[in-house]
């Protein structure tokens, strides 16, 4: 029974990289759907919190490349965008 609560906590965390270790971390809720944004220098990760159904990626996806801008001030590299629905890498460009 411990070892199901352990990994029940485990799953609703949100954890970065180990490149994000320090990193800042802003929690945000678009539309009933929990995000964390964690950025560090010019680099910038967005995860997504809970479950996502088939047909929900592209527009959570959307989402989380939007957060990335509103939540850290800076403009996202297009080209070092890397990740999925679930987790996004990339670099920032700050003012």
């Amino acid at each position: 029974m411990k070892a199901l609560a352990a990994l029940l906590l485990l799953a609703a965390c949100a954890s970065p990289a180990p490149e994000f270790t320090g990193a800042a971390r802003s929690d945000v809720t678009v539309n009933g759907r929990d995000y964390a944004v964690f950025q560090k220098g010019e680099r910038v990760a967005v995860i997504r919190l809970g479950f996502a159904g088939r047909g929900e990626h592209q527009e959570i996806r959307a989402t989380m490349i939007g957060l990335i801008p509103a939540v850290t001030g800076c403009s996202l590299r297009q080209t070092s965008l890397r990740g999925d629905s679930g987790e996004m890498r990339g670099s920032l460009n700050c003012p």
